[in-house]
């Protein structure tokens, strides 16, 4: 076993990077325009209710308890700490480049640099899954925190697409946008089921359940088959995540 993490100090600049550019997207310093007053400018259907965003605040909160648990003697040198290797510096390093596209309109190279984030952290996840039983501090500062990021990132994926389909005014080859928006959130859905599944993962599907019930409020009074799609989807998902977190108990059993 290693003596410590060589990359920790490398993820607390990268993580101290992430939260700078996103108080400056959060103001008007990057290009005259907060992060939320750009989606405005691109509306989708599959766009949801500002205070779904929110969440950020809870990712970064578990993001720097993973910062601090790389960091304990104690724990620094923890197999579930090492694996996770420069996967975690380099989504740090695709947030910013994301964050900076996006805010200077760059929406189409944002799609790539999104991707990029999500592969980052697809890589994180799968390290994270292979701690078969965790301590409370890898449940709480490795696990937790890179299934709540990921669920967030891959719901952002596709609303990410979706804005820059909308920015190049795609006729969806004759399908209306919200036949479209329904796509999505079955795919959305499809892929929550997907990859949660085999690990039993309950958080993950949680992350679409709290993204489809803010799509639907929002367009509660503009697209109604839409609003029915993000609840009953949110619902499905909502009863399959308990079905996990049980399924999951009763294997640790």
């Amino acid at each position: 076993m290693l003596r410590s993490n060589p990359y920790k100090w490398w993820n607390l600049l990268g993580f101290i990077a992430v939260i700078i550019v996103n108080v400056l997207a959060n103001t008007t310093v990057l290009n005259g325009m907060k992060t939320g007053e750009i989606s405005d400018k691109y509306p989708t259907l599959i766009t949801p209710a500002g205070y779904a965003f929110m969440i950020w605040s809870l990712i970064y909160l578990l993001l720097l308890g993973f910062i601090v648990y790389q960091f304990r003697r104690t724990t620094e040198s923890r197999e579930s700490v090492q694996r996770i290797g420069p996967w975690f510096l380099l989504s740090c390093l695709f947030n910013v480049a994301w964050l900076l596209l996006w805010q200077y309109l760059y929406i189409e190279l944002s799609v790539v640099a999104m991707a990029l984030l999500l592969l980052s952290l697809i890589m994180v996840y799968m390290r994270t899954r292979r701690i078969h039983y965790p301590t409370p501090g890898e449940m709480w500062f490795v696990k937790l925190p890179f299934s709540l990021y990921l669920g967030w990132i891959s719901v952002a994926t596709i609303v990410n697409v979706s804005v820059a389909l909308e920015k190049n005014n795609w006729d969806g080859f004759g399908l209306s946008d919200s036949t479209w928006a329904v796509i999505m959130l079955l795919v959305g859905a499809l892929i929550a089921i997907l990859v949660s599944f085999p690990y039993r993962d309950s958080i993950y599907p949680l992350v679409f359940v709290w993204a489809y019930v803010a799509i639907g409020i929002k367009q509660k009074d503009m697209a109604e088959n839409v609003f029915v799609a993000a609840f009953i989807l949110a619902a499905i998902l909502f009863i399959y995540a308990i079905y996990l977190f049980f399924a999951r108990n009763r294997d640790r059993d």
